[in-house]
């Protein structure tokens, strides 16, 4: 596994498998790599037959107050983990190299999409996303490129992206890798304490008792079904940030929908955790 820190090197690295017909996949990520991450890599493996995995904490998408300078930076583990699932190459580059200008003087602004849910109350945080992928889209040029189901909204904005923009790339969502007890892989899953990670596991125990109600019901009834268990998670001493549905593609549901999704962010303690379910109810005719 090669490490780079540079475009130009990446680069060149690359066209010599593009000119051997070699196919590439990538997955980015901002570092601090759990076994989320590595099915990641284990799907694009199976889909490229080169696969680049980046590893960068972009600043433009880290808000005011966020924990942009807390966010663990941990590069040797992150490269021995990759090492593990034989990723072939990590793109590590600095601040500096990925933004010679800073701030930055373009923008790659995500619409509407973008203001909804975790946009509510992180404004500019996918603008960020979709400069940084546009970015790293533009500098590994990869035939496949995977991203986690775990933040569903920023799945769908990036499929937009890809699509508006014309990459051209096979974009692949990743189901969310969970522990024993439910509790979705993440980073921030870091800031919990032990009492916390005993608490956390009940966002994807209600997510299951929403679908759970909704297969059985119809879709007049949806809107009281999430507020009742939005109202238990309140009433349990947790902060909703949100909990909301839509259809597969992010929009109100419609009486024809078949393929719903139930997205959640949730505050346990000081770590805002992201979780979501879909539900496709032609499962259930």
């Amino acid at each position: 596994m090669k490490i780079f820190h540079h475009i130009n090197d990446l680069q060149t690295a690359l066209n010599k498998h593009r000119q051997d017909g070699k196919t590439i996949g990538f997955v980015p990520t901002m570092g601090n790599l759990h076994d989320g991450h590595l099915s990641l890599v284990n799907i694009a493996k199976a889909h490229a037959d080169i696969v680049v995995v980046s590893i960068f904490v972009n600043p433009t998408q880290f808000g005011v107050d966020e924990d942009f300078d807390s966010y663990p930076r941990t590069l040797d583990a992150d490269c021995e983990k990759l090492q593990s699932v034989q990723a072939d190459m990590v793109f590590a580059p600095s601040i500096d190299e990925m933004y010679p200008t800073y701030p930055p003087h373009v923008q790659v602004l995500s619409g509407e999409i973008s203001k909804m849910l975790c946009g509510k109350t992180r404004p500019m945080h996918f603008d960020g996303v979709g400069l940084v992928v546009g970015k790293l889209f533009n500098i590994v040029r990869p035939d496949v490129a995977v991203f986690g189901k775990k933040d569903y909204q920023q799945l769908a904005i990036i499929r937009r992206l890809n699509d508006e923009l014309n990459f051209g790339i096979k974009i692949i969502g990743g189901e969310i890798v969970r522990n024993k007890d439910g509790l979705a892989l993440s980073s921030r899953n870091g800031y919990l304490n032990d009492d916390e990670l005993t608490t956390a596991p009940i966002i994807q125990k209600t997510l299951q008792k929403i679908k759970a109600d909704m297969i059985k019901s119809d879709i007049n009834q949806y809107p009281t079904i999430v507020q009742k268990y939005h109202d238990e998670l309140t009433n349990m001493g947790l902060n909703v940030d949100y909990l909301e549905l839509y259809n597969d593609k992010l929009e109100p549901v419609k009486d024809t929908d078949k393929k719903l999704v139930v997205l959640t962010a949730v505050y346990v303690g000081k770590a805002r955790l992201l979780d979501n379910i879909e539900i496709d109810l032609s499962d259930f005719l």
